[in-house]
């Protein structure tokens, strides 16, 4: 039961800055940072028994039972869960060291560590859930922190319209991801994980008939739909095409944030129950394919639209996209294991990125656009060298950490047959623009010539030690967590996963050399176009202006929607308003006690105070009523 208590101490520190906050305030991260922080020893402890070959299963309570339905809520720690506790409290860590004094003075300093704890609770009880309910549960719990934490500036209308953006876009891939627990017990009677996968190999030829109540005739493999279902959950959580738009707009909140729930966790969590559900993708191979296109296309599109922005968090926003959608390839070509390998490895380099570009944005007072820095590499050496083994590893520079994580991604998609072949020189393509547009952001920002404004040219400095401690150690773990045998710790957990010795011979050469000649071209291309010759980039752009335009407006995804269902959806809401809020049922409201008023004022014209009146009234009505009897 002690491992109980790493999701439970970020509970605890929840509680307590919820409750106690208003007068805690500005001395709140003495309660978060060392709830994270035992939480993190709690997880190497962890770490260390599954190590060993044991699996932590501890039941907590049962939640709800009626009928065949027994929902139990408990903990399941493997190699998978355990690899994932680390880099969740690790990077969660760093995180709330890095806020003291990213947030310093900040108002509602003590509510933004009370979310990031809620948070962090929420994404350790999602990765060591043990039944599909209680998944759905914590997936929805960090949807919600997501939204939060986003929209924590709630004073600017930027950061309100994309926490809801956010908020709204997941939730189309919540449905799909609520249809497919459904699914899973009306088929197998259970939620829990281990009944299931045991169960379904026995179910993997059933079918259901989609139109059955309509007259039938459209057969598909329960398998399917249920992989299908689960997947669409993982598009939006995990900003794969085309729910992938609320990612880069989610920069709006801090930045601690984007390191935390949009680089490092939150947006892995797809990719974590893809790989938590191999068992059940490994039967449908229709799925696999989808999964695997699907993140292909989001790696390219990602990795075109980061080649022009000129946010510095938004580039590191689309480069999130592009690897996200690298490891979602890899798991759809049942490389598990290499994709949950570059989603630990992108966990240190990401987190490093944006805290880097955090770090810059402080120094400059919250100035993010490019064209605004520039010469920064003396006034902030240890964000720009920082920086600089993290732009090497995003960009697979050899023995970097992102080079072996990427290397063993793109073998295990080149050997998975010639769908992954293909896909695998997409992902050569996309190494290329990779180290471009990262190095693109590092000579703009830390090169050349200084284009700050001169007000604040004179006062920018390295920020405080509790900033660039973080830096300095997932630097280094930037570079460290390609020796520390990830593969081989996960195996485990994979049967029927990759396997077998595939490092060896002409194609493991053939695609290492590849991937970085590839990364190293881009650098080299970003360093002739951004250093030695600064004004090429205009005339490219005079000459490709169709393509940089298109790049530059992200492809126009969020215009298509606007025109195809957001003002439509405005459109329709604004006619229902008007035809049937305020025409039917304001109406119907006005008319009754319009009628109402109507009665009243008849009945008051009779009641004029005078008896012969009245004395009228009753002779009439007798006279009415006499004649009435005696008619009938």
């Amino acid at each position: 039961m002690l491992y109980a208590l790493i999701p439970l101490l970020p509970l605890l520190a929840f509680i307590i800055l919820g409750v106690f906050g208003h007068w805690i305030r500005d001395r709140a991260h003495l309660v978060a940072v060392p709830a994270v922080l035992m939480s993190f020893v709690l997880s190497l402890l962890a770490f260390r028994e599954v190590a060993r070959g044991e699996i932590l299963q501890i039941p907590l309570y049962t939640w709800a039972a009626s009928g065949n339905l027994t929902i139990q809520i408990g903990l399941y720690v493997d190699q998978l869960n355990a690899a994932m506790l680390l880099l969740v409290t690790i990077v969660s860590g760093f995180v709330h060291i890095y806020t003291i004094g990213y947030m310093h003075g900040e108002p509602g300093y003590a509510r933004f560590f009370s979310n990031i704890a809620l948070f962090t609770f929420s994404m350790l009880m999602l990765v060591m859930a043990d039944n599909f309910l209680q998944l759905f549960v914590f997936w929805e719990a960090v949807g919600l922190c997501s939204y939060l934490l986003i929209g924590h500036w709630y004073d600017r209308p930027s950061a309100r319209a994309a926490a809801t953006k956010a908020f709204i876009v997941n939730r189309v891939g919540d449905f799909g991801f609520l249809l497919g627990i459904l699914l899973i017990f009306s088929t197998f009677g259970s939620l829990q994980y281990q009944p299931v996968f045991a169960e379904a190999p026995a179910v993997s030829q059933s079918t259901i008939d989609l139109l059955g109540a309509v007259g039938g005739g459209w057969e598909v493999s329960v398998m399917t739909l249920i992989c299908l279902l689960f997947f669409l959950g993982a598009v939006g959580k995990s900003a794969q095409v085309p729910l992938h738009v609320w990612l880069p707009d989610a920069m709006e909140g801090p930045t601690p944030i984007s390191a935390l729930i949009h680089a490092a966790t939150m947006v892995t969590a797809g990719i974590f129950m893809v790989a938590r559900l191999s068992p059940l993708y490994n039967l449908s191979p229709m799925a696999m394919d989808v999964v695997a296109v699907t993140g292909a296309l989001t790696m390219i599109l990602g990795a075109t639209i980061a080649l022009t922005q000129n946010d510095i968090k938004r580039v590191v926003a689309y480069s999130t996209v592009s690897q996200l959608g690298y490891m979602m390839m890899a798991c759809g070509l049942g490389g598990y294991i290499a994709g949950i390998y570059h989603l630990l490895t992108h966990g240190a380099f990401k987190a490093l990125l944006f805290l880097g570009c955090g770090s810059v944005i402080i120094a400059l007072h919250h100035e993010q656009d490019m064209r605004r820095m520039g010469g920064l590499r003396k006034k902030l050496p240890i964000t720009c060298w920082t920086f600089f083994l993290g732009s090497l590893a995003l960009a697979g520079f050899p023995f970097t950490a992102g080079f072996f994580s990427k290397d063993e991604l793109l073998l295990v998609s080149w050997m998975s047959g010639p769908l992954g072949r293909i896909l695998a020189v997409l992902g050569i393509i996309t190494a290329f623009m990779t180290a471009f547009y990262i190095f693109r952001l590092w000579f703009v920002t830390f090169w050349g010539e200084s284009r700050v404004d001169p007000q604040h040219a004179d006062h920018v400095h390295e920020p405080s030690y509790v900033m660039t401690f973080p830096l300095v150690v997932l630097a280094a773990l930037s570079i460290a967590t390609g020796y520390f045998g990830i593969p081989e710790f996960l195996q485990p957990s994979f049967s029927g996963g990759e396997g077998g010795d595939i490092h060896h011979g002409a194609a493991a050469t053939g695609i290492m050399v590849a991937a970085s000649l590839a990364g190293l071209l881009g650098i080299a291309a970003a360093y002739v176009l951004y250093v030695k010759s600064p004004d090429l980039p205009d005339r490219l752009m005079n000459r490709w202006r169709l393509l940089y335009q298109l790049s530059l407006n992200k492809w126009y995804v969020d215009e298509v929607y606007d025109r195809t269902i957001v003002n439509p959806t405005f459109q329709i809401a604004d006619q229902l308003w008007k035809r049937v809020d305020v025409r039917v049922i304001d109406g119907a409201v006005n008319g009754i006690a319009r009628g109402v008023a109507w009665c009243g004022w008849v009945v008051r014209l009779i009641q004029s105070g005078q008896v012969q009146h009245y004395a009228l009234g009753m002779t009439l009505g007798a006279m009415v009523i006499l004649s009435a009897y005696l008619v009938f």
